[in-house]
């Protein structure tokens, strides 16, 4: 996301226009108040001058009292009407905010790993909650006050110049150097009040991977560091928002001298007029209140502006998410996979290295086969590569060179959707959600009934200890799983996978935050889940993996041994030399507990 590419545009507010053009009809009936509204306000200055020419002069209480009788009838019709057109706009606003966080969040959730890993989340939520509140502020209230004051400000000098010519060229000649100096300002107000906003979205980015790591702030006594560091980060938001604060209010300041001052020395001028006989009482009264009525409408433009052009910095955060397009595409013309689904994996040359390091490539050259329904296994030192391998076949990334294919087809001729439908990942890190151990389980397959999920459960050893909860499979799992152990996360991973049901089955480790006695159970659901499919294992701890078909020995992003466990151990390379290292300090371990 490049902030200086959305600078250049003056008004980023019409961007976001289309959302508001989905609702015309509440369009039409804001207009229709709106416009209502201000005509009703540019009718009482008539009524006041016949007033002050005819009625007192005359003395005629009739006269006056239908007058006043008009007037209230005139307070009447512009209450309801500003009435309405609150309604009709705050509505629309809410709408218009509701569409776009939708959009957004799409748009987000459709991004590809690379955007994530140069992007922090907390910064991301930031826009999807500080920079809308702006933008519904600027649809609702701002945008509605811009309009009524645009519409009284022209037409309070319509009238003035009606009303005297004379007075009012006076007047219009001092527009210009107000409006100009109101433009130049409330740019500078909206490059400011940028600036502001991405200083408060860097502070809600610390505090939320703060929030989350509580318990790992907590053990390391790092909460005076963090607290220390989040003031420092408020403090930053503070003197931003602080300089954004300080153009608005010399904008407002500048606006209202301008402008009161001017109408003042035209009024001056008026009264001369008057005590000359050139012009009457009611007709300078009637000037003089279009004459307020343009001023405070103009000076209340220059305080709307600053607040649109706050929210024209929100609107050029957001537009910049609904712009970035995914590095991780569907491809034009897919291709379909075939039918049946044979599982068969392919790696062919494959060159690749992640955005971030460009200088450190991940794989060099990395060929291998999967045939349907073989368990392969993957293992090698930490930075070998392995864990890539997984996310270049779910194809969170492309390679720079070589192709990856699944039953014949390049991944990259595939839908994203048909190729993930296919594979079942169960993953180191695992993601559990805020929600009931249920919803966790049927993640991805939403309509899955209870008896699916459950039997699920039972497959990955899980659902015992999930009967022994209050509330058994509507447990609320906590967010990220804070309640569950760590071994109850992983299998909980795993019914997710059994539940998911695909011919691929992908394990990074799925069973290292199991005890002895869990990974036993577990690790016999997974014999029977892999039987009829394709696996491929990553694993480090090599005990898990001596049933496998062939083991693939990763080092330096390339395959460097391969064969089975005996045939590896008996090579007394790589793996011969990891596999002494485990075994041996395995049985060092079971002697010391002996």
């Amino acid at each position: 996301m490049k902030a200086e590419k959305t600078r250049r545009s003056p008004q980023p507010l019409l961007r976001l226009m289309p959302y508001v053009l989905r609702y015309k009809a509440m369009v039409a009936a804001a207009g229709l108040f709106l416009t209502l509204a201000a005509i009703t306000t540019l009718i009482l200055p008539l009524a006041v001058r016949r007033m002050i020419d005819h009625g007192f002069a005359a003395s005629d209480t009739t006269f006056i009292n239908s007058y006043f009788g008009m007037l209230l009838g005139l307070a009447c019709l512009l209450a309801v009407s500003s009435a309405m057109r609150y309604y009709y706009v705050i509505t629309i606003g809410e709408r218009v905010v509701a569409d776009l966080r939708g959009e957004v969040f799409a748009r987000v959730t459709s991004l590809s790993p690379s955007f994530f890993d140069v992007n922090q989340s907390g910064e991301i939520v930031s826009r999807l909650t500080a920079d809308t509140t702006q933008i519904k502020s600027a649809f609702g209230s701002a945008a509605s006050q811009a309009l009524r004051n645009t519409i009284l400000c022209l037409g309070a000098m319509v009238m003035m110049i009606l009303t005297s010519p004379k007075l009012s060229l006076l007047v219009l000649g001092a527009i210009p150097l107000i409006v100009f100096p109101l433009v130049g300002f409330g740019r500078s107000v909206r490059r400011r009040a940028r600036a502001a906003q991405d200083t408060l979205a860097a502070t809600s980015a610390f505090a939320s991977e703060t929030i989350s790591a509580n318990r790992t702030v907590q053990s390391f006594g790092a909460e005076a560091a963090a607290t220390a560091r989040y003031t420092s980060t408020v403090e930053d938001a503070y003197d931003a928002a602080r300089v954004a604060i300080r153009s608005r209010a010399f904008l407002t300041g500048f606006a209202i001298l301008m402008v009161f001052g001017s109408i003042v020395g035209v009024l001056w001028y008026g009264a001369q007029s008057v005590l000359a006989g050139t012009l009457t009482a009611g007709t300078l009264g009637q000037f003089v209140l279009y004459s307020v009525i343009a001023a405070s409408s103009l000076g209340q433009l220059s305080e709307v502006w600053g607040d649109l052009s706050q929210a024209g910095g929100a609107a050029e955060r957001l537009t910049e998410l609904l712009r970035e397009v995914p590095a991780i595409r569907d491809p034009e013309s897919p291709l379909p996979l075939p039918a049946p689904a044979r599982g068969e994996v392919s790696f062919d040359a494959v060159e690749f290295m992640y955005p971030t390091r460009t200088n450190a490539p991940a794989l060099h050259g990395l060929s291998f086969h999967v045939r349907a329904g073989e368990t392969v296994a993957i293992v090698g030192p930490s930075g070998a590569g392995k864990s890539t391998v997984l996310s270049l076949l779910m194809r969170f990334y492309d390679p720079q060179a070589g192709s990856i294919r699944l039953d014949g087809i390049d991944l990259r001729q595939a839908r994203l959707a048909d190729l993930r439908s296919r594979l079942a990942i169960v993953p180191q890190d695992v993601t559990i959600f805020a929600a009931s151990i249920h919803d966790n389980i049927a993640f991805g397959q939403p309509d899955a009934s209870r008896e699916a999920v459950r039997q699920a459960a039972i497959a990955a050893q899980a659902d015992e200890f999930i009967s022994r909860l209050e509330r058994g499979y509507d447990t609320m799992a906590g967010e990220r799983g804070v309640t569950l152990s760590g071994g109850q996360r992983q299998r909980i991973a795993i019914a997710r996978a059994i539940l998911k049901n695909a011919p691929v089955l992908l394990l990074d480790e799925a069973t290292s935050a199991l005890d002895a006695e869990s990974e036993t159970l577990v690790q016999k659901a997974l014999d029977g889940l892999m039987r009829d499919r394709t696996t491929i294992v990553i694993a480090h701890r090599l005990a898990t993996i001596l049933k496998a078909d062939r083991i693939l020995v990763m080092d330096n992003g390339m395959i460097v041994e391969e064969g089975t466990h005996q045939q590896l151990v008996s090579q007394g390379g790589l793996y011969a030399s990891l596999a002494r290292l485990q075994f041996e300090a395995g049985q060092t371990a079971s002697i010391a507990a002996q």
